[in-house]
This record gives structure tokens, sequence and C-alpha cells, in this order.
């Protein structure tokens, strides 16, 4: 984990371009790191979906955003359009319900870097359209590059 600390912080410090889109930090709130495309919408609403839920969070427009996901043990088969992170430790890969990443980062796995919602179904946080609801997987994204199952989302209530 550590030296994934130190790869990732080298390689982010050279990919960061500034920032946008920062909220005020609440007493108590969650604060994350968040790396995407500057003209991807979804990540804001997802974005707003944290802040409701008691996270602060920063933008971050990476030039090499599939890169930056590779360095932090982000494969592309559980890939999404942006990145979270938290401490500059843990990893958020997609649209996470804050539920989840609440759950995760107060009791993480052991070996565990992170959670991961592949692709982009629809219904998750800041996928939202109309009454549509996809269900899917939470994938725990561990160290060594495996995954398992963390959490089943079968319907628009389990998310929150």
């Amino acid at each position: 984990m550590k030296r994934l600390m130190k790869t990732s912080a080298a390689f982010l410090m050279s990919l960061w371009l500034g920032h946008s889109q920062a909220n005020e930090v609440a007493a108590g709130a969650i604060e994350m790191k968040v790396y995407k495309s500057e003209t991807c919408g979804c990540c804001i609403h997802w974005m707003d979906h944290l802040k409701t839920n008691n996270f602060a969070t920063i933008a971050y427009h990476p030039s090499d955003l599939r890169g930056l996901k590779g360095a932090l043990g982000i494969s592309p088969a559980i890939q999404s359009c942006h990145t979270g992170m938290v401490d500059d430790q843990y990893v958020f890969e997609g649209h996470v319900p804050a539920k989840h990443i609440k759950a995760f980062l107060s009791n993480p796995p052991k070996g565990a870097i992170g959670l991961s919602v592949p692709g982009m179904p629809v219904g998750s946080p800041g996928m939202e359209v109309g009454e549509r609801f996809d269900p899917y997987t939470v994938v725990q994204i561990n160290a060594d590059g495996s995954t398992t199952t963390y959490a089943q989302v079968n319907s628009p209530a389990d998310q929150y």
C-alpha cells in the first residue's frame, strides 16, 4: 500500500492541471479529490450526490485520466468516467453511492484499496434518468489486483 501511495502521489503531482467545483468543507465532511474529464456532466451530478451526503469534493482534470487510473490500481475492466480519492489512499471509481463509501471508510476491508461501480449504470448516483434503474454491483478493489463483490444494488432504495 505504501508503494502505491508513493507512486500515485508522484503520478498525481505530474498530472494535476488545477481544480474547479470545490465545495466548502463542512464540519465532519469527508474530503475527496475527484479526477474527471473537464466536460463530464454525470461526474458533477455524482459530486452533488456526495455533497448532499456530507462529502467535500474538489475536481481535478488530468491530461491522462486513463493512465492515472492504471497507476492507482484500477484495471480497465472496472473503470468508469471518474475516480475519487480519499486521504491519498482509497479510490472510489465511478458512480459509487455515498452510503457504500462511508461504510468502506468506517471499516476498510483488509487488503482493499477502494470500491468501483464499473461502467455507468442507469439510475446510479449521478446517472439518474427519470424512473429508469439498472441493478448493479459495487466491486471491492484489492491491492493485489483482484476484485470481489462489496454490495449488490438491486433498487434505487439500496443506494441510500
